[in-house]
């Protein structure tokens, strides 16, 4: 291919914002010569390229935006440490039908069994999947909502709403009060039968009552989180306790 023409075709590429053909194009043709690859091979080799490199840069974006804590696969997740996990059961989650029928995921668990590691695997597998999604903590969560009830706005054009999967991670950790209580129920029913919402907390659901600070109100939560749920208990121990004691030699 002459060297003018490599020129025009890079051109247009930048023209185009065809960024990866751009970068791939003299290897990927000098590739195609060599083995007498037809045209349309070649064609369909440099649009997968550029397919698959926008794709990336848009769940990066999305990831990022989401606030999500790390990058953590299913994959990554070391099922051999907890042998009473039922990784069939959790693996279904990853079929993301449950997202279609606006179901939740529910993990129960104290700290450090990975419940974190799976909700947000499950946020990336969705993300991948072009499906909106949102990470926060509880904390955060009941501070924004706090912020939209003294603006007097409800806040349902926003991220933590109308994401088609939002998790709200560590629920149960810090205490909250009863107006923060009555703000996460309004959110919970908000997200009722329209989208899914996964949970990740260190409280059994009959400590619900004692951590939102009144019965009525723990009860009509758990009433809307339950009806369409899969509920994930994971125990034993602490995964990063493991590995300290493996470092330290403890």
């Amino acid at each position: 291919m002459s060297e003018l023409i490599m020129e025009r075709i890079a051109e247009n590429l930048s023209r185009l914002r065809l960024s990866k053909i751009e970068e791939t194009l003299s290897f990927i043709a000098d590739e195609a010569e060599a083995k007498d690859q037809s045209y349309l091979g070649f064609l369909d080799r440099l649009l997968q390229e550029e397919v698959t490199a926008k794709e990336e840069r848009r769940v990066r974006t999305a990831m990022k935006i989401a606030g999500l804590p790390f990058e953590k696969t299913i994959e990554e997740y070391d099922f051999g440490f907890h042998d009473s996990l039922d990784k069939r059961w959790v693996m279904n989650l990853f079929d993301l039908d449950l997202i279609e029928r606006h179901e939740n995921v529910i993990f129960l668990g104290p700290p450090g069994v990975g419940k974190t590691h799976l909700a947000t695997a499950l946020a990336i597998k969705a993300c991948y999947s072009g499906l909106s999604i949102y990470f926060t903590t509880m904390s955060d969560l009941v501070g924004k909502l706090r912020k939209d009830a003294e603006a007097s706005r409800i806040g349902r054009g926003r991220s933590y709403y109308k994401s088609a999967l939002v998790v709200v991670d560590e629920v149960g950790y810090m205490p909250i009060d009863r107006e923060e209580a009555h703000l996460f129920f309004q959110f919970v029913s908000n997200r009722y039968e329209r989208a899914s919402t996964i949970i990740t907390s260190n409280k059994s659901f009959s400590e619900w009552e004692e951590m939102f600070g009144d019965p009525v109100i723990a009860t009509a939560i758990l009433d809307r989180l339950l009806h369409h749920c899969r509920v994930i208990n994971i125990k034993g121990n602490s995964y990063r306790m493991k590995g300290y004691k493996e470092k330290n030699n403890t």
